[in-house]
Formats: structure tokens, sequence, C-alpha cells
């Protein structure tokens, strides 16, 4: 229940500050135009606060915390005394009306590029790209991804981390095939790499794309030392301390953590005799795993211990902090990276080279909100970042009841020389509203059918 409400806190946060974001931005261009606003609004319904400024806006935070909107004085809404009909949205010139609908999309790409600025300030911890293993008769294998690569870019998008590499693999979904450069771990040469994707099969769902391409990541070796016990575990009532180094199961020597888990694994409620090193004592305790039921009904055992890894190698950790100049070139590539990803994404869901199951609805973000929200304030930031150009491409697309949709009328106005009629838009709102509504209702059964 404390996990559900958090998530839902979190998302309510996430969604009152990109809508704020969003809407500020048709405000305060609309302001800078000379028309008069006579509502800003988060949120929709019944207000829960009000204040009438020094402005003659209305500012309203009101119930339905799912959008917002920007009331403007607009003469095709509502009769305008002629003393105020050059304050009217409508009256305002062509690009003025264009500068105000595309101010809030901008305003959310603008959001985004400042939260990467304020996480590049602070310092990101990462690690690179560094390319651990490559699975036998895999599509990297064969496109020639060796082990020790580390990846440098994907289709031309510098790759410093993993998230960079991982989005934009993401991005390549319906592709018939990816390029990269990566540096050779022998020669020290960039090299380039071209990934044959006309059977890759992936299921953002349950798999990771790196896993399906036939990557994984370079880790640490664990080593074979207790580090973690889980409470009233099999592991704490055998009598296994904090620090104890496994050196044999069932009298059998074992060098490597994997050999442990496969053993403990291997004999659900079945006794094994643990030999470990405590101190300079030699111990031996008998281990009987728990059983535990996979969601596939295979049954293995469980003990409730994990081990530490080695340390990473200085040469693998990057620390992405920069000055204030230098942080807002990396947080503007960021998000402009972000863009061309989620652009290519709702294209290619469109085209149908996306399927629209991998659409995701308001629970699935409000997860994504709650899990970085407790890892922290950079990852928060990041989640910020991500949702807030989703929303300005959204708003983007060419739907008569989006931003997008207003642009469009617009452009047909300014080559017509005439604006687009209202019976026509009035059309236009009806099909616009009832493919966001299907759109909506995919997402939400996608959403259902994932928890």
């Amino acid at each position: 229940m404390m996990g559900i409400l958090w998530n839902l806190g979190a998302f309510l946060l996430a969604l009152g500050v990109l809508i704020a974001v969003h809407e500020y931005g048709h405000f305060w261009v609309a302001r800078r135009c000379g028309v008069f606003v006579e509502k800003f609004s988060i949120g929709f319904g019944k207000a829960l606060w009000r204040k009438v400024g020094k402005d003659g806006t209305e500012y309203t935070l009101a119930m339905i915390p799912l959008g917002g909107y920007v009331k403007m004085l607009d003469e095709r809404v509502e009769a305008v005394p002629e003393a105020r009909r050059h304050m009217a949205f409508n009256n305002k010139k062509l690009w003025q009306r264009s500068a105000i609908v595309a101010a809030g999309p901008l305003a959310n790409f603008l959001f985004a590029i400042f939260a990467y600025w304020v996480v590049f300030l602070i310092g990101l911890p990462a690690v690179k790209p560094v390319i651990g293993e490559v699975a036998p008769q895999s599509i990297a294998a064969d496109a020639g991804i060796v082990s020790g690569m580390e990846l440098k870019s994907i289709s031309g998008l510098k790759t410093a981390d993993w998230e960079s590499v991982n989005m934009a693999m993401i991005s390549h979904i319906g592709d018939a095939s990816m390029s990269l450069t990566a540096r050779d771990p022998q020669s020290g040469m960039v090299v380039d790499r071209t990934l044959d994707l006309t059977h890759w099969s992936y299921d953002p769902e349950s798999e990771r794309v790196l896993t399906t391409l036939g990557i994984t990541p370079f880790y640490p070796k664990f080593t074979l030392i207790i580090s973690q016990l889980v409470e009233d575990g099999a592991a704490i009532h055998a009598g296994l301390r904090l620090n104890d180094k496994i050196v044999a199961v069932d009298d059998q020597p074992v060098t490597t953590w994997q050999q442990v888990v496969d053993r403990v694994r291997s004999h659900p409620e079945q006794t094994l005799t643990m030999t470990v090193k405590r101190g300079e004592e030699t111990v031996s305790l008998p281990l009987t795993p728990a059983a535990k039921t996979l969601d596939n009904g295979d049954v293995i055992g469980y003990a409730g211990f994990a081990s530490a890894r080695d340390p990473w190698p200085e040469a693998n950790l990057i620390h992405m902090q920069y000055g204030p100049i230098e942080a807002i070139g990396k947080a503007s590539e960021r998000t402009w990276q972000l863009v061309t990803i989620t652009f290519d994404m709702v294209t290619k869901l469109f085209t149908g080279d996306v399927a629209l199951k991998n659409l995701s609805g308001p629970i699935s973000i409000a997860k994504g909100a709650g899990m970085t929200a407790d890892i922290g304030l950079l990852s928060f930031l990041g989640f910020l970042a991500l949702i807030s150009v989703n929303l300005g491409i959204v708003n983007l697309l060419p739907l008569p009841v989006l931003d997008g949709g207003h642009l469009m009328f617009f452009a047909i106005e300014a080559v017509t020389r005439r604006p687009v009629s209202e019976r026509v838009q009035e059309m236009g709102y009806r099909v616009g509203s009832a493919i966001l509504v299907a759109l909506m209702a995919v997402a939400l059964f996608n959403d259902f059918t994932r928890f």
C-alpha cells in the first residue's frame, strides 16, 4: 500500500511540474504578444485554490490533476468589448498565434535541458559501456562485436554510458540494421560495425535490449565473500555470517560465485555442507535451501545470501560533472538525443513498426516516477526530462485537439491566406479527440495487463 501511495505521490508531483511548465510556456508568450490571459489552471474540475493576480489573470489549482489550460481572450469563444479586441488571441498576427501555441512544447524541451543541466552540474556517476560477453552466433557476434569493446556511438548518437546505449538501441526497433562505432580492445582503434536486425526479436515488456542482441555489459566478478544475509533465511539458520568466504560445497571446491548459486538452486530442501573461511578458521555448516517456485512453475533452492563484487576498474568509471557553461551543452545534447529517439519511436508507432502493446499509460508512468524518486533526485530529474520530452513531442502531433493540430491549421492558413473554416476545425477536433481516446484506452489496457 505504501508503495502505491509513493508512486502516486511521485506521479502527481511529476505531472504537476510538467503541466505547469507546458502551460506556462503558452502563458508567457501570450503575455509577450499582448494577449490577455483570463485563466491559468493546473488541473480540471472544481478549484481547490484560486487567486486573481494584479494582472487580472485568475490562477487556479483544480481537483483533477490530469492536465491544465490557459484561457485567453478570444472572440471565437465569447463577445469581446471593442476596447479589448486588440488583446484577443484571434486578432493577433499569424506568427504570434503560432508562437503562442508552439511555446508549450518548446517549454517542455527547455525544461528537459534544465533538468539535465542540474544533473550534470551536480554530477552523475556512471560506467563506460564496455562489453563483458558476446553470445556465440548472436546478432552482435555476427557483426564482429567482441568482448572488451567500448561502445562509442550508435547511429551517430554518442554513448558515454549504458543509459545512452539502451535508449539508442531501443530506437532501432523495426529497423533493418544498426550501425555503431566501438573501441577495439586489442588495437585501441575505433572501428565501425553494422548489426543486421532483419531477424531481431525484442519484447520491451519482458526482455533487455542488450540481451536480445547477444551483449552482456562488463561487470566486476562476484567474490565468494558473503556480503548480505536475508533475515530469517536459510543461510542465517545454517549459521553463516557476513564476510564468510565460501571455499567448498559438499566437499567440492568452488572458485566462482556462480558455482555456489547453481548448487543451491539445484538442491531445494536438500541439505548441503558449506565450508567457509571465517578469519583464520575453516568452518563446515549444514545449509538446507528453502524451496522457491518460479513463475514458470520450476522449483529452485533459495538460501537468502548474496556476495559482493570486486571493485570496478578505475578506467571504467566516469563522473559526468561539468561547469555551468559546459553543462548546458551536455544537457542540450542529451535532450536532443531524447527528442530524436522519441520522435522515431512515435513515428514507428503510427507506421506499425512498433507494436501498440509497447504504448504505456499513466500507471506505467506512475511506477516509473516512484522508482526513480526512490533512487534519488538525479534519477527523478532524468525521468522528468524523459517525460517532458515525450509530452512535448506528443503535443506536436498534427491532431486538431493538440498544439500540433493548431499549428497545422495555421500552416494551412499561411498557404491559403485565410483561416481554416470553423466547420472543418470542429470536424478535426472530433476526429482528433476520438484518436486520442483510443490511444489512451490502448495505453491503459497495456498498463493493466502488465501489473
